[in-house]
């Protein structure tokens, strides 16, 4: 897992949603048991996270952490 994904993963962790790492490398967010989002392991490009960071948020995750 790259660095910045951890990073994202520990942040999402510390406020209350699960993080699970697929066989495929694929980080799957759920939130209360519900799925919220999916992180590319490795994503080819930026606009990817940017898309999933924004699904979180709407779910309550404040990023950047404060």
């Amino acid at each position: 897992m790259k660095k910045d994904l951890k990073k994202l993963v520990k942040a999402l962790e510390e406020q209350g949603f699960e993080c699970l790492v697929a066989r495929s490398g694929h980080v799957k967010v759920f939130l209360d048991g519900r799925y919220v989002t999916t992180f590319a392991g490795s994503p080819s490009d930026k606009r990817s996270w940017l898309n999933s960071i924004a699904d979180a948020r709407r779910r309550g995750f404040r990023w950047p952490p404060r």
